[in-house]
């Protein structure tokens, strides 16, 4: 392992049948640290320097794990057995219905009020890597019938942090049965740590997006030119998030899915900037769709570890997914797993500089090398 680069792992609290819940911390020699535990996989933190080198913390967390037991909306989770909503729970996999927990209203949202993000998973460090490289790996057996999807799905979520400053996310899941499935996080990001996320600049690559109705339930397929969605150059998010199209009515801000533009393998999908600490983040996945979710249903009830209130666009998401309610469209890309296949995930957040704003000759980004 390179100087600096280490893995801490600390007892984190108790849940009430008593078993204890850990908590691993991941650095690199570039100054990265990532810290996790083994429920429900939560990411608590992730620090990363600013233009200047000092440390932020660029994800929302709560102050500790009984926060965590409490009801709160995904901060940090690994989401599963299937990301974002299906219309009213239910699906058919060749001829045979299925209704799944429902949790949004009429819906299901995330797996189910006890999805992923809520279960145990087993952790253990891995052997670091020659290049500097630290990872946890997280294990869950989902038996069948879990929050009524078919199958037994043994699922493997490894993080890693890079000694280039990356937070690499991989994803596997193996099913006895055919089921559905559609793994991805739900990271609340704020790249200037602490305030509102609303300024930072956004990009997404992505010429089309999917139109919700009432109940966030996908619609089909729109072009994002001439709209508020269209993120295919860096925009300042408040800019669209204060206009009267209908859909940022109707979902109290944006909280989509983007078609990202075809490509094979991984591939860059958004960028985020933040100007005043001149921190930047790449995503690169190997998922057809991004949802950005901009923080619209945080009203104040829960508070980060310093105590403050986290209110309305202080976080957002950037969830590397297949799209909405896809078991029940055949249009969407599929999320059908069959006995014997392996579904596989791979998301990149990569984590850099701007050039300072008072030095016009720096005009190239820097990055965390």
């Amino acid at each position: 392992m390179s100087a600096g680069a280490r893995i801490d792992s600390r007892a984190y609290g108790q849940l009430p049948d008593g078993r204890t819940v850990r908590e691993y911390t991941l650095s690199n020699a570039a100054g990265l640290s990532l810290s996790a535990i083994n429920l429900g996989g939560i990411v608590t933190r992730l620090y990363v320097p600013d233009r200047q080198g000092a440390m932020g913390n660029v994800v929302l967390g709560l102050p500790g794990l009984s926060d965590y037991l409490a009801d709160h909306p995904h901060f940090g989770t690994i989401v599963g057995r299937y990301g974002n909503r299906i219309a009213q729970g239910r699906f058919r996999i060749a001829g045979e219905a299925y209704q799944i927990d429902t949790n949004d209203g009429p819906h299901a949202l995330h797996g189910g009020a006890q999805g992923f993000g809520r279960q145990w998973w087993d952790i253990e460090a891995l052997p670091p890597l020659p290049d500097g490289s630290v990872a946890i790996e997280l294990t869950l057996a989902s038996p069948d019938g879990d929050q009524g999807f078919p199958g037994r799905l043994d699922v493997r979520v490894r993080y890693t942090l890079t000694s280039f400053n990356a937070y690499r996310i991989d994803y596997q899941a193996r099913s006895d049965r055919p089921t559905v499935v559609n793994l991805t996080h739900h990271d609340y990001f704020n790249l200037s740590g602490g305030g509102n996320a609303l300024g930072h600049r956004l990009q997404i690559a992505a010429s089309q997006y999917c139109p919700v109705d009432s109940g966030l339930i996908p619609e089909g397929v729109a072009a994002v030119a001439g709209t508020p969605f269209d993120f295919q150059l860096p925009t300042v998010i408040e800019q669209g998030i204060r206009t009267g199209h209908d859909q940022l009515i109707l979902a109290r801000g944006y909280d989509h899915n983007w078609v990202l533009d075809p490509a094979e393998g991984l591939r860059f999908a958004a960028r985020l900037e933040e100007p005043v600490s001149g921190r930047s983040m790449d995503i690169e996945t190997t998922e057809p769709g991004l949802q950005f979710y901009s923080g619209n249903f945080l009203d104040g009830r829960h508070r980060d570890a310093s105590g403050r209130a986290i209110r309305q666009g202080d976080g957002l998401c950037l969830e590397t997914q297949h799209f909405p309610d896809a078991p029940n469209r055949s249009a969407f890309p599929s999320t059908l797993l069959q006995p014997g296949e392996t579904f596989t995930s791979t998301t990149v957040h990569r984590f850099g500089v701007l050039p300072d704003v008072d030095d016009p000759s720096d005009d190239h980004q820097k990055d965390c090398r």
